[in-house]
């Protein structure tokens, strides 16, 4: 009896120490600037915003030595954007970014209203008039690239497609028949529709054989599949081992995807057409200051040259206010509506 009373108040000093109310495991709090994060995830912002956002609020609590937000101000703030202005000499667009950064956080991650912070003075953004080539140029540069490349420039350049928006086009968004072409998710989260130039059905069908046949080997070695996005994975799960699905420019190796455990081929790089075109670039005369990005406005003034309204244009690039759209007839007014004096004698 008294070595089962010894053991029973053994047992009990046992159980009180490991399940006592003060060992009783809390659960994980995560960190700010991972709360942040979470919160732009929530909010579906893109992964590039996220990281933004959490960039700028950890410059601004590294810059008043890692004290915490809760504990700062409209004063503190006012300091971090001079800094930024004085020191680091940033650009507007960044000013504004950071500042956009900082709100979020005060708003919607510590729950503090932040009305004082949105009447702080921001920084006017230059209008800058963006590169353009000519047709002549941009034919130019095309002779110069060949294949893949080649082909994700054309249709950056016949679509108006961002680069990003190009590399993460899905079979399933090419319609051959009508000439269109979807883009999913494009800048602002918005989808939208462009055309398919007619020069390029073939071409881009010559390309997807290859690509079908791609996946058809990866299928065999029990790979095959793409990452879908937010939970449809879930939702269809054998969605991401379709056709449809794959990327039309998929990368040339495979990952695995954490969600899943799947092996899986995704988009190749932007940098992939980004360097091509460079290369391209350096092989003509032209001394303009341009990038792949430039054939997208090329896309926009050439269109404005052939007679398409500024409407269409808005629609097919997907910009929001048809202001962003007008700075390319700025372009065209500058080419076309004056005769230079020196001319005339």
């Amino acid at each position: 009896m008294q070595y089962a009373t010894l053991f029973a108040i053994i047992r009990i000093c046992l159980e009180v120490t490991l399940w006592g109310p003060e060992n009783v495991s809390q659960p994980h709090k995560p960190k700010l600037l991972e709360r942040i994060k979470i919160a732009c995830l929530r909010r579906q912002y893109s992964p590039r915003t996220a990281s933004s956002y959490v960039y700028w609020s950890r410059q601004f609590i590294l810059f008043h030595n890692k004290r915490h937000p809760e504990e700062m101000g409209k004063s503190e703030i006012e300091a971090f954007l001079n800094y930024l202005v004085t020191q680091r000499r940033l650009s507007a667009s960044s000013q504004s970014q950071a500042l956009n950064a900082l709100i979020f956080m005060y708003r919607h991650v510590l729950e503090i209203e932040p009305g004082w912070l949105e009447n702080l003075g921001r920084s006017k953004r230059k209008q800058f008039l963006p590169t353009v080539l000519s047709i002549q140029e941009v034919r130019d540069v095309l002779s110069h690239m060949n294949g893949v490349p080649k082909l994700m420039a054309e249709l950056i350049y016949g679509t108006g497609m961002r680069v990003s928006e190009c590399t993460q086009l899905r079979i399933k968004d090419i319609d051959f028949d009508m000439k269109t072409i979807i883009v999913r998710q494009g800048k602002g989260g918005k989808d939208r529709t462009t055309l398919l130039p007619q020069r390029l059905v073939k071409p881009l069908q010559r390309h997807l054989l290859n690509v079908m046949g791609l996946h058809k080997d990866d299928c065999l070695k029990g790979a095959g599949f793409a990452p879908l996005p937010g939970a449809l994975y879930k939702k269809y799960p054998k969605a991401a081992q379709s056709i449809g699905w794959q990327y039309v420019f998929p990368s040339t190796a495979i990952r695995m995807w954490p969600p899943t455990g799947q092996h899986v081929r995704w988009h190749c790089s932007n940098t992939t057409p980004q360097k091509a075109f460079k290369r391209a670039l350096h092989q003509t005369t032209i001394t303009k200051h341009a990038s792949i990005h430039t054939l997208r406005h090329c896309f926009a003034t050439h269109l404005l040259q052939n007679g398409t309204d500024l409407r269409s244009i808005q629609t097919l690039l997907g910009h929001k206010n048809i202001k962003t759209t007008m700075i390319y007839t700025h372009i065209i007014k500058a080419e076309q509506s004056t005769i230079s004096p020196l001319d005339i004698l």
